[in-house]
């Protein structure tokens, strides 16, 4: 049997390159970075230039509805962009941070996997350069300052109604217990009693507003935005209210900037924010895409989960704000998740199943037709695992023939960017077809409900929407508001294509039920949300966290 070596060992046993050589390759001097050691670096956002990031070609990795332990398409999105490269091409590739909730919890790290990986793998996975502590610092101060108002002499001038408030706190690690708390107990100097609760830091609105920001000046406005909750007399309450705006940008000015780092095989990466794309946009920031996009002919970027989660959201919301239309669209599947659809229990998807694989394959049908609604050429990139067997592969690939799309192996895990040369020619191929932008799935001036159901059916497959009366509130209020203009990012499952996890395959003739509608005023976008969506997850019975050691020489094992 063959041993393979972890990503860790992988990670650990490939020599770096210099921070300053990796930026030189895209032509950026020394004296532009701010450096965080040898090894990463902070890139200025005058870096940014519009003429080239509209010449750029960007290509958008997306997935079918994955099991639960994902289906690779960061490592994918890493393998194309040294695939693209070996072949010729100037590619940078720029993904979202990894959340230190999944990193100890179940899923494990966000840095790619065997020999697609971005390096330093540790750094990337603990911390990195410290965005989302200042992400969770500025969090925080706007619910403390909220607190404050509720104790103070504002407390008359504002009127803030405490029953209200729906601003959390955050912090980035899986904490279920902190999902509910109550805050104020300690008697009259401890504040206000009132419900309260955490999210974890990649759900929290200012992530999202730092990931849709043009620069300072736009994330204060965005940040000043926030809608808090309501006063006494029923009207909303937003943060420029408290003048929170400015101390909260201060806490981000570094964190603004995105990080630039390097492949095993030493080529460029940008790696910056990192909202989920089950309950936000799943994607890295506009920042950091057009920084790529500034720097390389082609960027290759992913979008969080399924593409009907963050493949949708990067396109109606993302690149609707920002301007951008990917020229390409790659379709990642597994024999592993095609099985799983199929009905093969996830112990045994090891095993061959000819039969639940070919039953599988209706969700990866549903996805491609989805993208052909948005009129972007698109790949199916099969993600090889050592299990998959040569009959199971061929009969992926004769799916994708006889459904008209082009089907590569992705096999970036075990050879690196020489197994990713076959999808880079692919991929160049469907970007040379290209001709015109993606079609919305909606019109931003189309009512809010109408939004939710064109995403719903056309996207998700369902036959109809139901708006419970806690959405149908929610309706009224952001009408008198005046924000229906705002897209929706829809909170769901991305377990399934509808709103019920246990729906797996292509689910037909269901209904999605949406129980009520937040308002995301700073991000710029409405979340309806759908079953039960939980922003604060919890650990397993066995977390990551029992695996991960560090020696007295600094060496780290366990990481995934």
């Amino acid at each position: 049997m063959t041993s393979f070596k972890t990503d860790l060992e992988i990670a650990q046993s490939t020599p770096l390159r210099h921070i300053k050589e990796i930026a030189a390759q895209v032509g950026i001097v020394e004296d532009q970075l701010e450096m965080y050691g040898k090894y990463k670096a902070k890139l200025p956002l005058s870096l940014i230039d519009e003429e080239k990031v509209n010449a750029s070609k960007l290509i958008l990795v997306t997935a079918m509805t994955p099991t639960p332990a994902g289906e690779g398409k960061t490592t994918t999105s890493i393998g194309l962009n040294e695939g693209l490269n070996r072949i010729g091409k100037q590619s940078v590739v720029v993904l979202r941070e990894p959340s230190l909730g999944p990193v100890f919890g179940m899923k494990g790290g966000a840095a790619g996997g065997g020999y697609s990986q971005v390096i330093p793998m540790e750094d990337i996975n603990l911390h990195f350069t410290g965005d989302f502590a200042a992400i969770e610092k500025a969090n925080n101060l706007l619910s403390a300052l909220i607190d404050n108002a509720l104790q103070s002499k504002k407390r008359e001038r504002l009127n803030i109604d405490p029953r209200t408030v729906v601003w959390k706190r955050v912090m980035d690690m899986n904490d279920r217990a902190l999902r509910h708390i109550v805050t104020g107990l300690g008697g009259k100097s401890g504040g206000t009693i009132r419900e309260a609760g955490f999210n974890i830091t990649a759900a929290s609105e200012i992530m999202a507003i730092l990931c849709l920001s043009k620069d300072i000046d736009d994330l204060k406005a965005k940040m000043g935005n926030i809608y808090i909750g309501d006063t006494y007399t029923g009207e909303a309450v937003y943060a420029k209210d408290l003048n929170a705006q400015g101390a909260m940008a201060a806490l981000l000015k570094d964190a603004i900037k995105p990080n630039l780092v390097q492949t095993l095989e030493g080529n460029t990466a940008v790696i910056h924010g990192g909202p989920f794309a089950n309950i936000a946009q799943g994607t890295n920031s506009l920042i950091a895409t057009k920084m790529g996009m500034s720097l390389a002919d082609y960027v290759v970027t992913e979008a969080g989960f399924g593409a009907d989660l963050g493949a949708e959201k990067f396109l109606n919301i993302k690149c609707a704000y920002a301007g951008l239309s990917p020229k390409a669209m790659i379709m990642v599947a597994t024999v592993r998740a095609l099985k799983y659809h199929g009905g093969a229990a996830l112990k045994t998807l090891d095993r061959p199943d000819m039969e639940a694989l070919e039953k599988g394959l209706a969700n990866l049908e549903k996805h491609i037709e989805n993208a052909r609604q948005y009129g972007i050429p698109t790949v199916v990139s099969i993600n090889i695992f050592t299990s998959d067997t040569q009959k199971e592969i061929a009969l992926v690939k004769e799916k994708c023939i006889t459904l008209g799309v082009k089907v590569a192996l992705s096999e970036g895990w075990e050879h690196g960017g020489k197994g990713m040369e076959a999808l880079a020619r692919e991929v160049v191929t469907a970007i040379d077809s290209s001709r015109t932008r993606f079609t919305p799935t909606y019109d931003w001036n189309d009512s809010v409900k109408d939004k939710v159901c064109a995403v719903a059916k056309k996207i998700y497959g369902a036959e109809k929407v139901d708006f419970l009366p806690k959405a149908l509130q929610d309706l009224k209020k952001i009408d008198r508001l005046g924000l229906q203009g705002l897209p929706v990012c829809i909170a769901k499952t991305q377990s399934s294509l509808s709103d019920n996890p246990k729906s797996l395959g292509r689910p037909k003739a269901f209904t999605l039920t949406v129980r009520e509608i937040e308002i995301a005023s700073g991000a710029g976008f409405l979340i309806p949300i759908t079953g039960d969506m939980l922003r604060m997850p919890g650990l397993s019975s066995t977390p990551a966290a029992e695996a991960i050691d560090i020696d007295n020489d600094g060496k780290i094992t366990g990481l995934s």
